[in-house]
């Protein structure tokens, strides 16, 4: 079956399969994907003598054997040597094995050698120019594959336009994606006093496709010297690889551990708080336009959302969404819609808000 984001029956399988994930999770084991990018033809950046493909596969397989010490973890990998795997295949492993986590590890790189530090994707859609570049780099792969535009149906990874263009297949898995990023993020800074980037959402295929919550790992910058030379050292890949297996360890018992959160905040439960809806309702359904999703919590006039009034947020780890209008009939919230794309809110679509959850309508 050749993934297609536009066709309405994907989102119909998608449920089915997400519901069959809940349901077995209690009865399995964590089963975790973990993806070395690149391989083979494709050795990913390449900067004084260090090769993505090698430092990513070491790392990878690493941060494996420090997970398969733990009885409950079950581990497949995408790779485990040079070998070239196609983009379209990586995600297909893992919604095949109704894995619960997806782990992709890369290295970055730009022309200009000064830049360094980690940061970690989630799917999301981002017109930051620094970002769109990281996404064309790992997504141009596509490009060395046979029949790629049959396969991707059009998608050319050097166009931001089809880049802005993928659909988020996984909005119910957005939160706890960005909750494993960020302890990711915090470990790397933390405990091993690497210079952060942040968490940051991007139109990524490889994640796109993932039915699960899913994570792209870049380690550092290979065109940093400095950087280049800890990641691609034995010492380095293996501090690295700790501090990620701890980070997934931790999120794999904050969700999966005892049936209890580890946590006592609603942000870090995966739940959500919203500012701005009538606790008179709180318990009913109603029909929300989100039109943006940011890091910064912006205030909630209408002059920061292009004019549109009756703006509401809520609080999802570190990042807030951002939806206008509320209504019980989807036909005004069609309209509502129409008018926040009209307003340049071109990726706006339609949610229902109940009891602090958030639900995308298709």
């Amino acid at each position: 079956m050749k993934f297609n984001y536009k066709n309405p029956l994907l989102s119909i399988v998608l449920i089915l399969v997400l519901c069959n994930s809940v349901f077995s999770q209690k009865n399995h084991s964590f089963t975790i994907i973990l993806d070395a990018g690149h391989g083979g033809k494709d050795p990913g950046n390449m900067y004084h003598g260090f090769k993505e493909k090698e430092i990513a596969l070491k790392t990878t397989l690493k941060v494996g054997s420090y997970l398969e010490q733990d009885k409950d973890f079950k581990i497949i990998y995408t790779r485990t040597s040079d070998v070239f795997i196609e983009l379209e295949k990586r995600p297909k492993i893992a919604n095949k094995a109704n894995a619960n986590l997806f782990v992709s590890i890369h290295c970055n790189s730009v022309k200009n050698l000064t830049p360094s530090g980690t940061e970690t994707f989630v799917m999301g859609l981002s017109r930051s120019d620094m970002n769109m570049e990281v996404a064309k780099n790992e997504n141009s792969v596509i490009l060395l594959e046979k029949n790629y535009k049959e396969k991707y149906q059009g998608f050319d990874p050097k166009k931001p336009e089809s880049l802005i263009g993928l659909t988020m297949m996984q909005e119910e898995n957005l939160n706890s994606s960005i909750n494993l990023a960020t302890k990711i993020q915090s470990n790397f800074t933390n405990r091993l006093k690497r210079n952060s980037r942040g968490v940051k959402q991007q139109p990524l295929w490889v994640l796109d496709a993932a039915y699960m919550p899913s994570v792209l790992i870049e380690l550092g910058f290979l065109s940093n010297k400095s950087e280049g030379s800890f990641l691609n050292s034995n010492e380095g890949q293996e501090k690295m690889a700790r501090q990620i297996a701890d980070a997934i360890i931790k999120y794999k018992n904050e969700y999966f551990g005892d049936g209890r959160n580890s946590s006592e905040s609603l942000v870090k439960s995966g739940k959500t708080i919203n500012k701005n809806s009538d606790s008179r309702n709180a318990t009913d359904s109603v029909y929300k336009v989100q039109i943006a999703v940011s890091t910064r919590e912006l205030s909630l006039v209408s002059s920061n959302f292009k004019g549109l009034k009756n703006i509401s947020s809520m609080r999802a780890a570190n990042f807030f969404k951002y939806m206008y209008g509320e209504t019980s009939d989807i036909d005004e919230a069609k309209k509502m819609e129409k008018e926040a794309k009209n307003k340049g809110y071109s990726d706006a679509f339609i949610v229902t808000v109940k009891d602090g959850k958030v639900s995308r309508v298709n």
